[in-house]
């Protein structure tokens, strides 16, 4: 199996819903974000993808929708239910996601909902490394049999 490899670094903030310690506070981190693609065949050049479709693909999604930017979980208990978002009044630029922002669940949305959405068909992100600090990163990796990619339970 032959990949692409390029990462992109971005600084954004959040909070941990439910955490033990003190990333339930909102704080932030200089995130690298490495992203992992294949393709179903080389183009015509010898290439996964070449490494300006990348950038221009998902490092400019993470460029234009996270970075410098507060993200808070839609169910987070922050947020006021009743008039909007409390914070997006107080700061336009927080962005609400759909999932708890921890490092596994941002690496398993830019895999699953990212990728598919912003890359030219055929070329697929399989892998995504998300560094919160140099000591820690979590991994999420689709699982590939002989270029076929699929995340447990489902299809891509």
């Amino acid at each position: 199996m032959i990949t692409a490899k390029r990462y992109h670094d971005i600084c954004a903030g959040h909070r941990v819903v439910g955490h033990e310690g003190k990333c339930r506070n909102l704080h932030g981190h200089n995130y690298r974000i490495t992203f992992t693609c294949q393709a179903d065949e080389l183009d015509n050049v010898g290439r996964v993808v070449d490494f300006s479709v990348i950038n221009s693909t998902l490092c400019q999604h993470l460029e234009t929708e996270w970075d410098h930017r507060m993200l808070i979980w839609n169910e987070d208990p922050l947020l006021d239910r009743d008039e909007g978002a409390c914070l997006q009044h107080l700061d336009p630029t927080v962005v609400i996601v759909p999932f708890n922002p921890t490092a596994e669940n941002i690496a398993k949305h830019l895999v699953e909902v990212v990728g598919p959405m912003v890359l030219p068909p055929g070329v697929r992100l399989i892998r995504c490394e998300v560094e919160e600090t140099r000591k820690c990163a979590a991994v999420y990796e689709l699982s590939c049999c002989h270029g076929n990619c699929y995340v447990e339970g489902g299809g891509l």
